[in-house]
């Protein structure tokens, strides 16, 4: 072969080696976006297994100590898994001995054992428990609660995504002994920042008006509907940092948008261990206490008129509850009802509402 193939051969080679690595290149899929999480995309109750030391986990309560066990469930596929998770407990009020004998929890997975799971994208993550176990009582607690997030998720994109759970514990310090509860998980903040293409923003305290109006009244109007006055949209408890149950995003130079979280103390969801706020003089948890500021009320009438197109979904969302006894739904129903009523009235929205806003 002469000189002139030889380097006509070479070039043709070299050629087909870039379009192919070209033609690679642009198979690849596109990885800047935000990761898939798919274990809130659904609202179908998954079934898991934990098994490991439980007794040891609720009798130290310590939130620092981790404890190795496992997470076992099946894939949409037919698959069975088994994975690899520390367990926590976590929380404050509620890792008190003293106000569930079976604390919250944080799991923490192996990253390289999620993917291609519902679990996939996960890292840490709450899992909410019933908090006194073996009580039918707390079951329905935990279920109203479960419903809190859901009917937020129903008004707004703008909040924290929870999936339920029917949990089955075996526990290794006894032997294997289990027990089946309702449980669920809530996402993470940081993977709401990415799924809304927003920052997290963590500040010791924020002013009103650096939040965005509409979105705060939207919020103070929902924590009124759940009857929730345990929180903060500006300060964290005791000068902590920000916020009280509520978490701060900012996209770009935009106002701070908050986010709630944590409503057991909420009258809708009637905890028997939730005490009224003392700062508002109130003789239960169930008397609804609205927060609004007076500054927002030109966004009040259209805040409403969102809420009032709801209430068919709402209620469909609240008679539809798995697990829910006829009781939680005909309290809970009812205790929806009265937010209705209070908003459906012009007199009613003038004295609830445009008056007793600060």
């Amino acid at each position: 072969m002469n000189k002139i193939s030889l380097y006509s051969s070479w070039t043709c080679c070299v050629v087909m080696l870039f379009i192919s690595l070209g033609q690679q290149a642009i198979a690849q899929p596109d990885t800047s976006g935000p990761v898939a999480r798919p274990l809130f995309t659904s609202d179908a109750t998954l079934a898991i297994t934990i098994e490991g030391p439980i007794t040891t986990v609720m009798r130290n309560r310590d939130e620092t100590e981790e404890y190795p066990a496992t997470l076992k469930f099946t894939g949409a596929d037919g698959t069975e898994h088994q994975l690899d998770i520390k367990l926590r407990v976590r929380g404050k009020f509620r890792r008190k001995r003293e106000t569930c004998n079976f604390a919250p929890l944080r799991v923490n997975f192996q990253k390289k054992q999620v993917g291609g799971t519902v679990f996939a994208g996960q890292d840490k993550i709450k899992l909410v428990t019933d908090c006194k176990k073996g009580s039918s009582k707390f079951q329905q607690v935990l279920l109203k609660e479960y419903l809190t997030y859901k009917i937020l998720n129903l008004m707004s994109d703008q909040s924290f995504g929870a999936r339920l759970l029917r949990v089955t514990y075996v526990d290794t310090d006894k032997k294997g002994k289990s027990r089946d509860s309702y449980a669920f998980f809530i996402e993470e903040k940081k993977h709401i920042a990415e799924r809304l293409g927003m920052e997290l923003i963590k500040i010791e305290r924020s002013k009103y008006g650096a939040l965005d109006p509409a979105r705060s009244n939207f919020i103070n109007i929902y924590q009124y509907l759940i009857g929730n006055t345990d929180f903060s949209l500006i300060a964290g408890p005791d000068e902590t940092d920000c916020c009280h149950n509520a978490v701060i995003y900012q996209k770009d130079t935009d106002p701070y948008t908050s986010i709630p979280y944590d409503f057991d103390h909420a009258g809708i969801v009637d905890a028997p261990y939730a005490e009224p706020n003392p700062k508002f003089k109130i003789s239960s948890v169930k008397k609804r206490v609205y927060r609004g500021r007076c500054a927002n009320n030109a966004h009040l009438d259209s805040t409403l008129q969102q809420f009032l197109a709801k209430r068919d979904e709402i209620t469909q969302l609240i008679e539809g509850q798995e697990g829910f006894d006829a009781r939680s739904i005909k309290t809970v129903l009812g205790y929806v009802d009265g937010f209705y009523r209070d908003i459906s009235d012009p007199k009613s929205v003038q004295k609830k509402f445009i008056k007793k806003c600060s």
